[in-house]
């Protein structure tokens, strides 16, 4: 189905644009003109409950922003599928912690985790991480989504401009490069500052990850994530001692400059 786009909060009338799935960078960019002065939840109603970039999924880490995306996807659509990947390396209280928000927020959790008979072949020990951290993201998080987001023409992320300069270009919409199906990733919270994140927490009341009072800004798996000192880098914390700042489901470098 090709849907017709509504009109704007600002009462801006929008073109109808046709964006049958799937997508190519032009649609991004289309996207990224037709959505620019607009608010985040009205991007996400327009893209969710008019359909606009087909069958979607939120993909989530369940770390120390996370909640924002999720009750704001929620707010919109609930039944919309939150894909998690279980490692197999997450701290236990960000397992708490995503169970806690599921419930809360009434979540449609997809668990996802990696393949039981490549994990015994390359990872026998479980100890990849310390020493071919790709290798370790590429079984344990890279494979498993791509599997997933197959049956999906778009995905949500949370990624934010000020979390590290490796997205500090990023657009609302682009073209996902993993693989040549087209699916869309949107970046909804993009233009976010910490300020606006924080605001938003507490203005919804939204619980915390337990580990932020510990000095964990960003959290990935517990082997792979260390403590922050006041004033790095969010991100510096990942994947400490290693030239590598992405787990490989997002690829610096490869964000187009719109």
């Amino acid at each position: 189905m090709k849907p017709e786009l509504g009109i704007a909060a600002n009462g801006r009338q929008r073109d109808a644009l046709d964006l049958a799935p799937r997508f190519t960078e032009h649609d991004a960019v289309r996207l990224n003109r037709m959505f620019r002065g607009s608010t985040t939840h009205e991007m996400l109603e327009s893209v969710i409950r008019d359909g606009l970039a087909g069958d979607l999924a939120v993909v989530s880490s369940f770390g120390a922003e996370s909640a924002v995306l999720l009750h704001l996807v929620a707010s919109v659509d609930a039944s919309v599928p939150v894909l998690f990947l279980d490692t197999g390396k997450h701290f236990a209280e960000t397992l708490a912690y995503r169970d806690l928000l599921v419930e809360r927020l009434g979540l449609n959790l997809v668990v996802l985790t990696p393949d039981a008979a490549e994990l015994a072949k390359k990872d026998e020990t479980g100890l990849r991480w310390s020493y071919d951290p790709d290798g370790c993201c590429e079984i344990r998080k890279v494979r498993p989504l791509e599997k997933a987001l197959a049956g999906f023409d778009a995905s949500f992320t949370g990624r934010k401009a000020f979390q590290a300069a490796t997205r500090a270009n990023l657009p609302r919409f682009e073209v996902d490069t993993s693989d040549a199906q087209g699916r869309l990733k949107i970046n909804p919270l993009i233009d976010w500052s910490a300020e606006d994140i924080n605001a938003y927490f507490t203005a919804h009341d939204l619980p915390r990850h337990p580990l932020i009072a510990q000095g964990y800004p960003s959290i990935g798996c517990s082997p792979c994530t260390t403590q922050v000192a006041p004033g790095e880098d969010p991100r510096s914390g990942r994947w400490k001692g290693w030239d590598k700042t992405e787990c490989g489901i997002h690829k610096p470098g490869e964000e187009p400059f719109l």
